[in-house]
């Protein structure tokens, strides 16, 4: 074999492995972005790049029109990522487009065009629950005013770390509700936006569930006489689990329901279920394993770092033993309701550290409606006459909780 032959067959072979090497580090760079998700509300819209590795960044804002900019760096654009236009709706009510491009050969800029000016809020997320790196844009209005979601004011007070600041001493209204003014109900359709719940064998998302039982519910409680109810959510948007405690105090509510459909390993576990808070440990492996994984939503969903000053705040850890009394009570009116259209997976109301029930002075229960991950009640689940049926029981349960006294015995 001559010198010749044998240097260029060394010089093929190298090439070839300088660009398999060049290539496979393209191809890792490209697949660092997994999935591009946008989530619009009328209170904020929120902007979500998954990856497999931690995402640095830097943004900033123009105007004329306005745009927010976000440099991912260390970053090529593989498919996933230019799709991001088709994910903006025309309905969303902040971003009008988005747009992305290789800004140099490490860094790719996206560029949302905004429908208005805007407050971003910008951070990143840990790996939880089957989701990998994520980073978190949030739109909020730069300026709300009074014809804005109200929420958007415990959203901020929530991200500044003051969300106790506007926070009522007590929650009933001076006088007796019912006879001097309605019973208030704040109703709790559990997760939404980035933090989809429990799902089927089929897909079916507890989040989406949820929020249908949970209208059927303020549909029937608006039509009593002497009730009136509000929701934490009326659409698909994640709302912090104590926004949501807050939100009950700030509407001065008498009850807080928060509605949730089961998961479990094993399919073959069926039943609904009520529970109530617990201050001293659970009252069974099953309620605690639930409250851990209901208490993940905030994890899942995204909450930026700077609301963790308030995480820590002793407010809600004071909860008042009568409180918890009245919520085993109105809990147990409810599931003798829920026993009537399903199995029950417990016949008493159980107990655990749920974050969403710890309103020190509102009586609340968690009402697990179903085994989603059971194939026969997700098929139950699904269906508008279930659906409806779950709001029925619950409204009953709310009746027999205030016919036999309940809170009203004590306000």
């Amino acid at each position: 074999m001559s010198e010749a032959f044998t240097r260029r067959r060394l010089l093929q072979g190298a090439g070839a492995l300088w660009l398999l090497s060049v290539t496979r580090t393209g191809l890792a760079a490209s697949q660092h972005i997994v999935a591009v998700r946008i989530w619009p509300s009328s209170t904020y819209s929120r902007v979500t790049l998954e990856s497999n590795v931690p995402l640095r960044y830097k943004q900033f804002t123009l105007s004329h029109p306005e745009r927010l900019v976000i440099d991912v760096e260390n970053l090529q654009i593989n498919s996933t990522l230019r799709g991001i236009d088709k994910l903006v709706r025309v309905d969303d009510p902040w971003i009008k487009t988005a747009r992305v491009g290789q800004f140099d050969p490490h860094t790719v800029r996206i560029v949302l065009e905004l429908k208005r000016h805007v407050a971003p809020k910008t951070f990143t997320l840990e790996p939880v629950a089957g989701f990998r790196h994520r980073l978190v844009v949030d739109l909020y209005p730069s300026q709300p005013t009074a014809q804005d979601d109200p929420l958007l004011a415990l959203l901020h007070d929530y991200n500044q770390g003051d969300l106790e600041r506007d926070q009522p001493a007590q929650a009933p209204l001076p006088g007796k509700a019912g006879r001097d003014r309605p019973i208030i109900i704040m109703v709790d359709p559990g997760h939404g936006g980035e933090d989809p719940g429990a799902h089927g064998k089929y897909k079916t998302r507890e989040k989406d569930i949820v929020l249908k039982i949970g209208r059927y519910l303020k549909a029937l409680i608006d039509k009593q006489p002497n009730m009136k109810a509000y929701m934490t959510r009326n659409e698909d948007v994640f709302i912090p689990l104590r926004v949501r405690v807050a939100k009950a105090r700030k509407q001065r509510a008498d009850l807080f329901i928060s509605i949730h459909a089961d998961a479990f390993t094993s399919r073959a576990a069926r039943g609904s279920s009520v529970f109530a808070l617990s201050t001293r440990g659970a009252t069974s492996a099953a309620a605690r394993f639930l409250a851990q994984t209901q208490n993940e939503s905030d994890l899942i969903g995204g909450v930026s770092m700077s609301g963790d000053r308030y995480l820590d705040h002793t407010m809600f850890d004071m909860v008042q033993r009568q409180t918890i009394s009245d919520s085993l009570k109105f809990g147990k009116e409810v599931l003798a309701r829920m026993g009537h259209i399903n199995h029950l997976h417990k016949r008493t109301v159980d107990q655990a550290g749920f974050a969403v029930l710890k309103a020190p002075d509102i009586p609340s229960i968690l009402v697990e409606t179903a085994f989603i991950s059971n194939v026969e009640e997700e098929r139950k689940l699904r269906t508008p006459r279930y659906q409806h049926q779950v709001a029925e029981a619950i409204l009953h349960g709310i009746k027999a909780y205030f016919e036999k006294g309940g809170v009203l015995a004590r306000r």
